[in-house]
């Protein structure tokens, strides 16, 4: 369609504003070529003349906006797919959590995914947790999973992924947390059970009470400074004292005005709140 094979840089802002807007998603200049090709590519799928045609489509339908907001996503992701997260997450964070609440009732573990996707991290996690003998039994564990896409929730609660997606597991593991389905494999409701999904837009973050922990991986990137910022406050206030917080390699803190400490566990970088106790482990702190 030749007509949608260039769009004007009026349009593309327009789309934008509209994503940023809502969703406080924000694609700049250096993801140009992809956002213009997506939008490109809706607008064909759509059978539309042109990107102005579109526009009134998506301020007028919620269900039409997230349709674009969904093919502007990407949800390529896999089970463990930050191993050295996950190993400071057993080595460092759940020791931490079961020292400090072993004598409370109930006691309770309160993980959160913040930007979860189709389910693969909250769901490693929630495997994470139950590979972990302290946490055998007398403990309540809650995992959040929450993600903008409404058809990544969909697919997250299935429960259904396919090889590649458990390539990075062992075969023991793969045979205790998945049920064999038509070449595929399936949680199993003693994984599933631990893990609650809710669509959520982390620019209208809430308070969901205390957590031990958060996972935002690899997210933050796709805010403004601004955006970014408060998310980043919004997580500080909901975690507990000495509670953790795991961001992808891509992300960082920036200016955020919070008081996180940075802990390097190996190669992997936490943020812990102060406060709550701590037990020794084979990390340094760094200013």
């Amino acid at each position: 369609m030749n007509s949608t094979s260039t769009i004007g840089e009026q349009n593309l802002n327009e789309f934008r504003e509209l994503i940023e807007q809502r969703s406080g998603i924000r694609f700049d200049s250096s993801r140009e070529r992809f956002f213009s090709t997506r939008i490109r590519d809706h607008v064909q799928a759509k059978g539309l003349a042109g990107p102005a045609e579109l526009m009134p489509i998506l301020l007028s339908s919620n269900v039409e906006y997230e349709a674009l907001l969904q093919r502007m996503l990407t949800h390529e992701t896999s089970f463990f797919r930050y191993p050295s997260a996950f190993k400071a997450l057993k080595m460092r964070v759940l020791p931490e959590v079961y020292t400090k609440k072993l004598w409370a009732k109930p006691r309770k573990l309160r993980i959160w995914s913040a930007g979860c996707s189709t389910g693969e991290e909250p769901y490693s996690i929630s495997i994470a947790v139950a590979e972990s003998p302290s946490f055998a039994t007398g403990w309540e564990t809650e995992i959040l999973a929450t993600d903008v896409s409404r058809q990544a929730i969909a697919r997250a609660s299935q429960a259904v992924y396919s090889p590649r997606a458990v390539a990075s597991m062992t075969a023991q593991q793969i045979e205790s947390c998945f049920t064999p389905v038509a070449g595929q494999y399936q949680v199993k409701p003693a994984i599933r059970s631990k893990v609650s999904f809710v669509v959520m837009n982390l620019v209208q973050c809430l308070y969901l009470g205390r957590m031990d922990c958060i996972f935002c991986m690899n997210v933050l990137i796709y805010f403004s400074d601004e955006k970014r910022e408060q998310l980043i406050r919004c997580f500080y206030d909901c975690l507990e004292p000495g509670g953790y917080l795991m961001l992808g390699h891509s992300d960082s803190l920036g200016n955020a005005p919070t008081k996180f400490e940075r802990i390097v566990f190996d190669d992997f970088m936490l943020y812990r709140k102060p406060g709550g106790e701590t037990a020794p482990c084979n990390s340094r702190s760094q200013a």
